[in-house]
């Protein structure tokens, strides 16, 4: 089938290239020559494993094609699929103008039937939105053509983008129109092939769907972080408390990890917006407010143990930090529990000397020479002259390092684990103090 994707980010790169590799002839098209030029060359915007040699061997074959020209786009194919951002608006509502500059493009292109998919996630009525710009453009143009314009949102994790869409767990399709239903059926047929994966459902249904789903697995993460905050109190420790509840099949193990926050460009866009969509409806949404409001309070947990650790004098202290992007697998840095701490650390007139494994270059977008940050090479380097080492983001590479090490390099002696990735009888075996989230650590 031939098919286009509007937006080269992270859903739309890699939603073409996995329809590509599957035999599809896609065009991928974005209003940023430059990128255009690098993709052409091989070069991919952001860090997604295994998604650079797929990108390539399906550019190679002619099977992923990338333009910056609208026009070409449109002409290319039936599916036209809108992957752009929909950042979150000064009142947290999802800013729409690049999905509608979109829609206004196609309509002004169109000759023929198109369907048009919103893969980017939006709020409940874009869909609508959408119908009604195309419509009117096409109104003015003077022409009535066809078209249908179908939900279809992503489910993709950034580390594992590519497993998730070549194997997902649900095809999500929202349509009225029970032609484009089949259309997008045909299209996923070689995703769907070991069991029915396929949930078709009415337009707005499926918006919803990925606001819900998004906002679901935040709440599993607030609510188990409140826990932790409270089992610091009680003297209880959260990684039984997360065993006891984790083994009810009700509940489970996903999402229920206590931590220093969560980021991404996902979750916290998410909550805002489908709260945002809530007051428009004149309706309180108070759990999501509650959720983002332990999310952005969980974020200043490790300064504070260590503004409370070093009685508040934190001048001219040096701090060594794992991790930066706000998950492992990624170098997503936006709304990163790590920029949080950093800057928190360095506006006390503290030094951060980071280091992550994929994530410094996207550091050194965002913060330039900043004073009081040093990026470094490798989680040793991290490190010298350290007075304290603070982990933020689970990276494997960071689960089981040398604690005599630590002991010799951080000239204070302590650990300030955001992720919960050591046993506190280790640490303090090797002489180090130990602060975690929601366990007894018996310093």
């Amino acid at each position: 089938m031939k098919i286009t994707i509007f937006g080269t980010g992270y859903v739309g790169l890699v939603t073409g290239t996995c329809l590509a590799e599957v035999g599809n002839d896609v065009l991928c098209m974005d209003i940023d020559q430059k990128k255009i030029d690098n993709l052409d060359q091989g070069i991919i915007p952001i860090y997604e494993p295994g998604l650079e040699a797929m990108v390539k061997e399906n550019h190679q074959s002619g099977r992923l094609r990338f333009t910056s020209d609208a026009k070409i786009a449109v002409e290319h194919g039936l599916f036209q699929f809108v992957a752009v951002g929909t950042p979150p608006d000064e009142d947290g509502s999802a800013d729409l103008q690049y999905v509608l500059s979109v829609a206004k493009a196609i309509a002004d292109h169109m000759t023929e039937y198109r369907v048009v998919v919103d893969k980017s996630t939006v709020p409940v009525g874009t869909a609508d939105k959408v119908k009604k710009l195309i419509q009117n453009t096409l109104s003015a143009r003077g022409v009535a053509i066809e078209f249908d314009v179908v939900s279809n949102p992503e489910f993709l994790k950034e580390g594992a983008a590519i497993s998730d869409f070549m194997k997902p767990d649900r095809i999500v399709i929202g349509t009225d129109n029970p032609r484009t239903t089949e259309l997008l059926k045909a299209l996923y047929t070689p995703f769907n092939r070991s069991h029915e994966r396929i949930i078709a459902m009415d337009v707005r249904s499926a918006e919803l769907t990925k606001y819900a789903a998004n906002a679901m697995l935040a709440t599993k993460i607030s609510f188990m972080n409140e826990l932790a905050n409270l089992a610091e109190h009680l003297g209880a420790d959260i990684e039984h408390v997360r065993n006891g509840i984790g083994s009810d099949s009700r509940i489970g193990y996903s999402f229920i990890y206590p931590g220093c926050g969560y980021g991404g460009s996902c979750f916290p866009k998410d909550v805002k917006a489908l709260e945002r969509t809530a007051k428009e409806m004149g309706y309180q949404a108070e759990l999501l407010g509650a959720v983002e409001r332990v999310n952005d309070r969980q974020k200043h947990v490790l300064f504070d143990k260590i503004h409370k650790h070093f009685n508040g004098q934190l001048k001219g202290k040096a701090f060594a930090l794992w991790g930066l992007s706000f998950k492992p697998k990624t170098d997503d840095m936006r709304e990163a529990p790590s920029r949080v701490l950093l800057e928190a650390l360095i506006e006390a007139g503290a030094t951060v000397q980071a280091y992550d494994p994929e994530a410094l270059a996207e550091a050194k977008r965002i913060y330039g020479n900043k004073t009081g940050l040093v990026l470094c090479n490798t989680q040793m380097e991290v490190l010298n002259n350290a007075d304290a080492l603070c982990i933020v983001t689970e990276w494997k590479n960071f689960w089981s390092p040398d604690f005599g090490q630590l002991k010799l390099k951080l000239k204070a002696s302590v650990v300030f684990d955001g992720r919960n990735l050591y046993e506190p009888k280790h640490l303090k075996a090797a002489g180090l103090t130990y602060y975690c989230i929601g366990r007894p650590v018996n310093n």
